[in-house]
């Protein structure tokens, strides 16, 4: 019989690879397909239907799960070998955890197509999803770069890079506990990188450098060995570098 962790890192990866290959896709189809044939938020709020929220809504949370995933497989591992010390069936317990996990930021993807709404009105944000207002560009890369150096940020990440410690703190017994506690778990990582994920809009929201990079610093702050604050604050010196560089230009 597999190994449980073995079986969750395989069914893991498979899901990080398909939702990176679905926004290789759409970033294929937005640069390769004729603007004709390609389809693009309305710039009128007005404009949007049921199909147009869905689109957007169904990117950001694909997004989402490839970009966060990774960063929480140690978290995930360490669950899955306290529910194998404490139960003989555990998979369900684990696709529980790893569900609720993804409803948490499922649901932030909802914040996000709301705030994507918005911005294509205020015309921060072009047809093609790429940001047109370096005003808006730069406070979102400062705001990130500062949010880096915040205690919410240093607590949140500290519980992402302790998995045991939290699980011992916030453990609950059965179905419900196990839902319970991936919901605490995304809540809590909501909390370390909500910044992270605006960047998306300074960057343009299909930029794919861009997701990988941030998803390069989510992953190292939570997971290289006795370096976090110090990749933390790397990461918000060069955020607050760029956004200061757009202001200068500007002027």
């Amino acid at each position: 019989m597999p190994n449980t962790q073995s079986v969750i890192l395989l069914c893991l990866s498979a899901v990080v690879i398909v939702a990176w290959a679905y926004l290789f896709y759409q970033y294929w189809q937005m640069t390769s397909l004729p603007m004709s044939d390609m389809w693009m938020p309305p710039a009128d709020i007005s404009s949007w239907q049921l199909i147009d929220f869905g689109w957007v809504y169904s990117m950001w949370a694909v997004m989402m799960a490839a970009m966060m995933l990774p960063s929480a497989i140690p978290m995930f591992l360490v669950f899955s070998r306290i529910c194998k010390q404490r139960y003989q069936t555990s998979y369900y317990l684990n696709i529980l955890f790893v569900l609720a996990y993804l409803v948490v930021w499922f649901v932030f993807s909802m914040v996000l197509t709301g705030l994507q709404w918005q911005m294509h009105g205020l015309h921060f944000l072009s047809p093609m999803m790429n940001n047109q207002n370096e005003h808006l560009a730069a406070a979102i890369f400062i705001g990130a770069g500062i949010y880096q150096f915040t205690p919410w940020k240093s607590g949140f990440l500290q519980s992402c890079r302790s998995p045991m410690g939290f699980l011992l703190t916030e453990w609950r017994e059965g179905a419900q506990g196990a839902f319970y506690v991936g919901l605490k778990h995304g809540s809590v990582c909501v909390g370390c990188c909500w910044a992270q994920m605006l960047i998306m809009f300074a960057v343009g929201v299909m930029n794919l450098p861009g997701m990988a990079l941030i998803t390069l610093l989510v992953t190292a702050e939570k997971i290289v060995p006795g370096k976090s604050q110090l990749i933390c604050r790397i990461g918000g010196v060069l955020l607050i570098a760029w956004g200061s560089w757009l202001v200068g230009a500007q002027s």
